[in-house]
């Protein structure tokens, strides 16, 4: 440390811990286990209503994934999405054999203006948070992939007509050294899921349809008290008041 520099603060030293926070991260030997903060959209979840859903869960559990240490000497890849209401994305690497080992995970619901924003602008959102969320890792490192399930993204830079939004980030996204590779949804399911939630998602819609004004109608042209009043408003502009004269 003294080599390049670097200073700690003997007070916030932690010496012979098996597990400490850094950087509001938890670090221990084994990798970097979930930051409860972190993980409050998981633990929100809603409860499976089905055999089918519960055994994903109880699949998704058995390996007991932990977070892997991130090592800057290794390309960095990331993927996000967005939704009508949330936003997620996640940091990714590859072990040593070439699996992709997750490192850490991120969410947030979008803002009230945020959620009128087209859906182009609502998945550039998503990757301008996914860079500041990371920056750490990504900012001045070797080239990295972002993966996204919008195509259109791949070519945002060459729209002839950005709003001063876009024009901002597109400025921000300058800073960064990477490539924007599309990845289908069923594809994209780490970030997807994050900022998507099935009980949020309308499952069907009902119209109620009835006859009831049909009938008041014909009702008010027999009717002897109003038919008169009926075939005024039904003439419309071009009513006579004398249609309107007692008998």
């Amino acid at each position: 440390m003294q080599a390049i520099k670097l200073y700690v603060n003997i007070d916030k030293c932690v010496y012979g811990a098996e597990e400490i926070k850094v950087l509001g991260c938890f670090v221990s030997s084994a990798g970097v286990p979930a930051d409860p903060e972190k993980v409050k959209a998981i633990a929100a979840w809603p409860t499976p209503r089905s055999q089918k859903d519960l055994r994903i869960i109880k699949a998704s559990l058995q390996p007991a994934p932990i977070p892997a240490l991130p090592n800057e000497s290794k390309p960095f890849s990331v993927v996000c999405d967005a939704s009508d209401y949330a936003i997620g994305c996640a940091l990714l690497q590859s072990d040593e054999d070439g699996h992709e080992r997750d490192i850490s995970f991120q969410s947030r619901q979008l803002k009230a203006a945020e959620r009128n924003y087209p859906v182009h602008d609502k998945e550039q959102l998503a990757m301008k948070y996914t860079l500041v969320k990371f920056l750490v890792h990504l900012l001045g490192s070797r080239p990295f992939v972002v993966y996204t399930d919008h195509a259109s993204l791949r070519a945002a830079t060459n729209s002839p007509h950005l709003s001063q939004r876009i024009a901002r980030w597109l400025s921000f996204f300058a800073e960064y050294n990477f490539r924007v590779d599309y990845k289908p949804g069923k594809l994209n399911v780490i970030a997807d899921a994050l900022s998507r939630r099935p009980d949020y998602e309308l499952a069907h819609t009902s119209r109620i349809t009835t006859d009831l004004y049909d009938r008041i109608r014909l009702a008010y042209r027999d009717d002897e008290s109003f038919a008169s009043l009926a075939r005024f408003f039904a003439a419309g502009e071009y009513a006579k008041v004398k249609w309107l004269s007692p008998r």
